[in-house]
């Protein structure tokens, strides 16, 4: 592609977080940007319902959720669907590298988390990624 932009692999996007405000304020940013956002949810049921129903491209999700279960709950299963996951968090496990593609710590601005997709994207797309501050990219955990 000489003169023009890629397509881009994350469309759809499923925002799990259980903090209102964050996911009201990351809800608005992703639609404005263009992102279709399939749902946003704080439980980790409704996050698996939400992905037996509808094509995700990508799942944001912060490692505490409402309810018994968390976001590493969360990772693993979507893991196992082959759908690339984002922990978006202030604490990342210890574990994140075997989880999910990366995480982006909070707290971040709006160019920050518009930046932190197009490395996504990039990085699905197997082409050369350039973080921004706050994100960390695990190459052994593509899906």
């Amino acid at each position: 592609m000489l003169f023009g932009k890629r397509k881009r692999i994350v469309n759809r996007i499923l925002i799990v977080e259980d903090e209102p405000l964050t996911a009201f304020d990351t809800e608005n940013l992703l639609g404005d940007a263009g992102y279709d956002v399939v749902a946003t949810l704080d439980r980790f049921a409704d996050a698996i319902a939400t992905l037996d129903r509808a094509p995700v491209d990508l799942v944001l999700c912060d490692v505490r959720l409402t309810g018994e279960r968390t976001g590493i709950d969360l990772a693993k299963e979507a893991r196992r669907r082959g759908v690339p996951l984002l922990f978006v968090t202030g604490a990342a496990p210890d574990n994140a590298e075997d989880l999910v593609i990366g995480v982006l710590m909070k707290p971040y601005t709006h160019r920050t988390l518009k930046s932190a997709l197009t490395a996504v994207d990039c990085y699905l797309a197997g082409e050369k990624a350039r973080p921004p501050k706050g994100l960390t990219l695990y190459p052994q955990a593509k899906v």
